[in-house]
């Protein structure tokens, strides 16, 4: 791959998403409004929650705020590259702008990944970012460099994870032409992130921490930061699970563009 000629072409799609945007200004301020009250509710509901109880497992109110914060941080994040592009693919499907798009001379899953930028989700993460800095000042805890990039190391596996699952859920509009409800049906499960794995146990637990580790996604970053990590096995798992379920994501998408046709067929 031609990394030079990849990084011009993904500048074009930047500039393209940054017209967009800037033609529906009024939509990109509403969306961001929108984000942000609902990471308020978020919040808020961590208010009913230590009503009620002085921690939840081992997790304080300031750490299930930082919990919280970095969850949303990671899906703002993944939101701006991935969710638009993966939510779309069955409209590429139905209405044949998939075979434009194989016929392109560049990687296929590249442009259906990328080409289009959610900017108005950079904002929502920065906010994130602010209150994940306020809970740590809360915390008394000062993350140093090395915390600080292996956090950020670890949420770019849990992107990676969040993306390949989705990819390869959106991929089964080969067979079915429309997905969006699969897509968005796994993209509420985020809503779980938010929550310790401690509070959790059994079967749900080792479901969404195994199959489908969205607690594994921004539980174990946050532990980074806050100085709860007991064993580096969990960014073991992290990582071994980011590589296995991309591959998985590749191969399905493979197998999937051999079984397509056209939509004209």
């Amino acid at each position: 791959m031609d990394i030079k000629r990849y990084l011009k072409l993904y500048a074009a799609l930047w500039k393209n998403s940054v017209t967009r945007e800037m033609s529906f200004k009024g939509n990109f301020i509403l969306w961001i409004v929108v984000e942000m009250l609902w990471f308020g509710l978020q919040l808020c509901f961590i208010t009913v929650v230590f009503s009620q109880t002085e921690t939840v497992g081992t997790w304080t109110r300031w750490q299930m705020v930082l919990l919280v914060g970095a969850s949303n941080f990671i899906q703002q994040l993944y939101q701006a590259f991935f969710l638009t592009n993966c939510t779309n693919f069955s409209e590429l499907v139905r209405t044949g702008k998939m075979d434009f798009l194989l016929l392109l001379p560049a990687n296929t899953r590249f442009l259906v990944s990328l080409r289009v930028v959610e900017l108005g989700a950079f904002v929502n993460a920065l906010f994130a970012v602010c209150v994940m800095i306020f809970a740590a000042g809360k915390l008394h805890i000062h993350p140093q460099p090395l915390q600080i990039l292996g956090f950020l190391a670890l949420c770019g596996l849990g992107i990676l994870i969040h993306y390949s699952l989705m990819f390869i859920l959106a991929t089964i509009a080969f067979w079915t032409v429309r997905a969006q409800g699969i897509v968005w049906g796994y993209y509420n499960l985020f809503n779980i992130a938010r929550m310790p794995d401690e509070a959790f146990r059994g079967a749900f637990k080792g479901v969404f921490t195994f199959a489908l580790p969205v607690l594994l996604v921004s539980n174990v970053p946050t532990r980074v930061l806050a100085d709860k990590v007991s064993s580096p096995s969990s960014w073991a798992l992290l990582l071994g699970l980011g590589l296995i379920w991309a591959g998985i994501s590749e191969w399905f998408w493979r197998l999937s563009v051999r079984r397509y046709t056209s939509a004209s067929s």
